[in-house]
């Protein structure tokens, strides 16, 4: 279970390491609110994979990678922005979470500028393709891609998770669907970004999708 007052503790961190003391010398408008959204998208009930266990550990990959961004805070409110509007019926996730962190963060009292850092990140989740010197978009992507380096037991549960999300798929669409993403990140040049995430995870991550892809061949 996620601990919903760490995480509370997180979000306000984030959040007040991202506003701009001058603009906002009250401290700005109070985080919890938004914080309580946030986590209520969170634990919706189409959301198998894609929960607060699945934030907690973007959070805590990006901790690991902290020294590699240029803005750590700012890709920590991405995170928590990354997949908060999920249906997994629908193409524009990304593009409405990016949108729903436009809204919220000009409101909470973040900077335009980090605002919109914000909402490019969460759109680079999308392709998960960073440009060579986006150190943030870097930390990110390689945050939320972290669980394909799981050990097998996790690895296992995540798939299993993605499954259920898409229950109402048909077995044989689902495997080829999975199996062309699999055969996607597979083809990259690299999957991670970082170099932490490409001496760590590289290795451990393109067994696990070899195997998936083995298993879902007929």
């Amino acid at each position: 279970m996620a601990d919903l007052d760490a995480l509370r503790a997180r979000w306000t961190h984030a959040l007040e390491g991202a506003r701009t003391p001058a603009r906002t010398p009250d401290g700005g408008p109070d985080p919890v609110p938004y914080a309580e959204n946030l986590l209520g998208r969170w634990q919706e009930p189409q959301r198998h994979y894609h929960t607060l266990t699945h934030l907690t550990s973007v959070l805590d990959h990006v901790d690991v990678l902290e020294k590699h961004a240029d803005d750590p805070d700012v890709v920590r409110l991405a995170a928590w922005f990354h997949d908060a509007v999920y249906l997994p019926d629908r193409s524009e996730n990304e593009e409405r979470s990016a949108r729903l962190a436009e809204r919220a963060l000009a409101e909470a009292g973040v900077p335009e500028a980090k605002t919109d850092e914000v909402a490019r990140l969460v759109r680079l989740t999308v392709t998960h393709d960073p440009a060579d010197d986006d150190r943030d978009g870097q930390v990110l992507c390689d945050a939320d891609l972290a669980i394909l380096a799981a050990p097998p037991s996790a690895y296992a549960a995540y798939t299993a998770a993605v499954r259920e999300e898409y229950h109402f798929v048909p077995n044989d669409a689902f495997r080829a669907g999975r199996s062309a993403i699999l055969r996607q990140l597979l083809d990259l040049p690299r999957l991670f970004r970082t170099p932490y995430g490409a001496a760590e995870w590289e290795a451990t991550a393109r067994y696990n999708l070899r195997g998936e892809l083995e298993m879902l061949s007929p």
